[in-house]
């Protein structure tokens, strides 16, 4: 038993010891919210309540698995799963997991009842993706007309809301079209017994709702349900929640509104913000010590949160020193951010801080690029959270193959990237032949061998690829590096092959983002564009090269972590740069003019604040090239929303912007 109480404090225990009744645990960021959760687990087996009856969701595998481990500690049990699932069979861990495995564990056993068979298969979003195509095709739907991703998403989104094909009637044209292809949509894939993801929870709910003895067999199992993360809870889950713990209420939920950051994946702030609502007789409990910030961080991260309106009010406070003051940093463009940050981080190495202390967090993937290139120049390693180095993603190396082959035509490695994206129906023997006689010009063996296969399909795509070539060598002179690069991704089809990548689950990224990191290439290569096409393009390629040679020098033991801030929710580091607080960047611009989108890009500032132990250091550039354009942008409103006395200001001024004049209020 004390054990389970040992390094808790008096708001902890309090949590961890009410047994019975809903409770709402109000858990600020560095609180110990997972050590909270799991300790009343641990309580609740100790007082000889059986593991199987408590059910504890998570929103990740990976949280489940921590738990279990810490649980089994506390316990001194073996960390085993509950495979006995509605058997009554005791088992030593209580059931974790996410809603979606849980669902799955309870529809294999009871989908029947719907008209499936127990062995569904399930279906990944570029399955969905391609029977929603077959499907508009059979309903002769012009996909160039409606795009199937988006009725995809407006499906997803209605199956969220638990909004069925048969209750679905909509009045607007394009809302009926949408209806039509649901309908069909989920009669095929019931043809073929497959479920989608969001399928797992939504039919779980409809068979609860439907089959009152099933829900009650679950409740009568799940006594004790703990919920983590409640803030990011969509209205499906939620409605799973409430009736799973409608007959015995004693529902657990903790989370903290001021992290709710995932609207954009469906989650529903107002299920914490009315929880007491739907529990009247709830316990609330707040967990307001932070064990992780400096006084300095929780004062700027409570001035920011305390702007918006639809929150529940808390007050952060700690028992750490007072800590720097947060140095916010104003450049004169993204180059010059990114060598501002490498040379803080050299600053902070020789003072006795590691590599692996920092993180670099942005509001959006493409302001990785010029980040990137600094911290390869000045060798630091890195490694980025949720996406590709810039350079190695796929988009970006196809279409600097094209361009290496403009320059050199007997470069047979760009050419064997290049030969069949996309695709072109030229096989490996043909390429084999092609290049045989690496003496004989490429391009030239092209035609002979297109000459060759006289009036054949693949003479024909030879004779087209040969073209291609030619008007791609062609041009390469006449104009500058960023209309050359937009020339190739035209001439090439480019984002129409991803497409195809796509409908043939070849390629599981988005289409959309992909091409914006080859618009974000384009901010990269206008520096070259005052040079002659042919010799921009040299220049270009040599110091990508050198770049890439660069970063294969360094030790990787210890790396940079670089991410978006959804990305770092759940993470903390002693030092931390946020990149590029700008209006219209953070906040974004799409944010701006909604209220509700302006509270959760502040609630995103407020998770970003909250990674940092020691140190904060935010930068602004006064110019910023990304996503191929030239943007002049107003410092952050969100660093105005701090507390001055905190903030240590170094502005750029535009006559002499080297001057490093500091500000300190």
């Amino acid at each position: 038993m004390n054990k389970i109480f040992y390094d808790l404090n008096d708001k902890q225990i309090e949590a961890v010891k009410v047994i019975d009744g809903p409770v709402l645990v109000i858990s600020g960021p560095g609180s110990g919210k997972t050590r909270c959760l799991t300790h009343r687990v641990a309580y609740l087996i100790s007082q000889g309540i059986r593991p199987g009856s408590i059910l504890s969701i998570t929103f990740t595998n990976k949280a489940a698995n921590e738990m279990r481990e810490r649980i089994s500690h506390l316990l001194e049990v073996k960390p085993q799963f509950n495979k006995g699932l509605i058997s009554g069979r005791l088992s030593a861990m209580p059931m974790m997991g996410t809603f979606h495995s849980v669902c799955l564990r309870i529809l294999r056993k009871e989908i029947p009842i719907l008209g499936y068979k127990s062995n569904f298969s399930i279906f990944d979003t570029n399955d969905q993706l391609s029977l929603i195509k077959k499907v508009m095709a059979n309903l002769e739907i012009d996909p160039k007309k409606y795009n199937p991703k988006l009725i995809l998403n407006k499906i997803s989104k209605l199956k969220t809301d638990l909004i069925f094909p048969e209750n679905y009637n909509p009045a607007e044209f394009f809302t009926k079209i949408v209806s039509r292809v649901y309908n069909n949509y989920q009669a095929e894939l019931k043809k073929m017994n497959g479920l989608d993801f969001d399928d797992l929870i939504v039919l779980t709910v409809k068979i609860f709702k439907r089959n009152p003895n099933i829900l009650e067999k679950y409740q009568n199992f799940w006594k004790y349900i703990l919920v983590d993360e409640y803030q990011d809870t969509s209205h499906d889950q939620y409605t799973l929640i409430k009736l799973l713990s409608a007959k015995n209420r004693n529902i657990f939920a903790i989370g903290d509104d001021a992290q709710s950051i995932y609207a954009f994946r469906d989650a529903d702030i107002r299920n914490i913000l009315n929880f007491q609502k739907d529990y009247p007789d709830a316990k609330v409990i707040f967990l307001e010590q932070n064990y992780r910030s400096t006084k300095t961080i929780l004062a700027a991260a409570q001035n920011i949160i305390s702007k918006n309106q639809t929150q529940v009010p808390k007050e952060l406070w700690t028992e750490n020193t007072q800590g720097e003051k947060i140095h916010v940093r104003e450049t004169l463009n993204e180059r010059a951010e990114a060598e501002f940050i490498t040379d803080q981080m050299d600053g902070l190495l020789e003072s006795g801080y590691k590599i692996q202390d920092f993180t670099i967090l942005y509001r959006t993937h493409a302001q990785s690029r010029a980040i990137e290139e600094a911290l390869i120049t000045r060798g630091f390693p890195y490694q980025i959270i949720g996406g590709i180095r810039f350079y190695e993603r796929k988009e970006i190396k196809d279409i600097l193959s094209y361009l290496k082959f403009m320059v050199n035509p007997t470069d047979l490695i760009s050419f064997e990237r290049i030969y069949n994206v996309p695709t072109r129906g030229i096989g490996e023997t043909t390429f084999n032949k092609i290049i045989a006689t690496p003496e004989i010009d490429i391009v030239r063996s092209i035609g002979v061998l297109a000459k060759e296969r006289g009036d054949t399909k693949q003479a024909k795509s030879l004779t087209e690829f040969k073209k291609l070539l030619t008007d791609l060598s062609d041009k390469k002179d006449d104009k500058n590096l960023t209309s050359i690069i937009k020339y190739v991704i035209k001439r090439v089809g480019y984002e129409d092959y991803l497409e195809s990548l796509v409908a043939k689950k070849e390629l599981y990224d988005n289409t959309a983002d992909k091409m914006e990191n080859l618009k974000e290439l384009l901010t990269v290569s206008k520096k070259y564009d005052a040079l002659g096409g042919g010799e921009g393009i040299e220049k270009f390629l040599e110091e990508i090269s050198l770049l890439q040679e660069t970063d294969k020098l360094k030790d990787a033991a210890n790396r940079v972590t670089l991410m978006t801030i959804h990305s770092s929710k759940g993470l903390e580091f002693p030092i931390v740069f946020i990149a590029g607080m700008e209006e219209g960047l953070f906040p974004h611009s799409r944010a701006t003019l909604v209220p509700l989108e302006l509270e959760e890009e502040r609630r995103l500032c407020y998770v970003a604040i909250t990674r940092a132990k020691d140190r904060l250091i935010m930068t602004h550039a006064k110019y910023r090239n990304i996503f191929g354009r030239t943007e002049a942008n107003l410092p952050s409103r969100f660093i105005y929303e701090m507390p001055q006395e905190v903030l240590k200001i170094q502005p750029l001024f535009v006559d002499n912007y080297f001057e490093d004049d500091v500000i300190e209020y």
